[in-house]
């Protein structure tokens, strides 16, 4: 599987065309992303064939999240399961850095049917690989977003193999400074077999930059060749 961010719908059409797979919907890329807008989740779905997962993200101070917050976003998932995506995007800690079990289990009850991606919250968390092994209880969650902890990413390949080993049904999704210059070796390495790329297929690696084809191109032309 592919993934890569869109933050609009000229992102969406272009991913499609260029041969990724799966887009994760976003807005302020820069803030590592935010729900997009009601417009936005709407004419993307309706202009691809490809799934369209859709962050739940309300703000980007922390992932500790009120009751209010919590209110808005089961009201975002609730949007995305009318206009039709195929999962959301969500993550949610306690001020003691471990996953919040409770309002995790209320954000899946709200997504029903849809899939579901814990994202690079997981990154904060005290123990990365016992945090895989309590979402692993959960069988509504499908993708897990991560770079295997701080640092680099292809420095972290010991402990993504570790997290795919204790992560039961869910697939881990290798992203977070994922680009051209490592990807061989992640996946030479790694037993991840799901790939997340962002500011890596945009001109100038820029959060601003627009979608580089030529880029995600290779991109895909690696993944699908190894």
């Amino acid at each position: 599987m592919i993934e890569i961010i869109a933050a609009t719908v000229e992102d969406a059409i272009k991913i499609e065309s260029c041969g990724g797979e799966r887009i994760e919907l976003v807005s302020a890329l820069s803030e590592g992303g935010l729900t997009p807008s009601y417009g936005t989740i709407k004419n993307v779905v309706s202009s691809v064939n490809i799934p369209v997962n859709v962050i739940i993200r309300p703000h980007s101070k922390n992932f500790i999240y009120s009751e209010e917050d919590m209110k808005v976003m089961i009201e975002d998932i609730n949007l995305v399961k009318e206009l039709g995506a195929n999962g959301v995007v969500i993550g949610v800690l306690t001020e003691n850095n471990e996953i919040d079990n409770s309002k995790l289990e209320r954000l899946i009850k709200a997504a029903d049917k849809l899939d579901i991606t814990f994202h690079r919250a997981i990154e904060e968390v005290n123990n990365i690989v016992e945090s895989v092994k309590v979402l692993s209880k959960y069988q509504e969650i499908t993708n897990i977003l991560t770079s295997g902890g701080s640092g680099r990413i292809e420095d972290n390949i010991a402990v993504l193999n570790e997290m795919t080993r204790h992560s039961g049904n869910i697939r881990i999704l290798a992203g977070g400074g994922l680009n051209l210059n490592n990807i061989q070796d992640i996946i030479r390495n790694s037993s991840v077999k799901d790939y997340h790329f962002g500011t890596a297929i945009r001109e100038g690696n820029r959060f601003n930059g627009e979608i580089d084809e030529d880029k995600l191109r290779r991109l895909v032309g690696i993944v699908k060749n190894r």
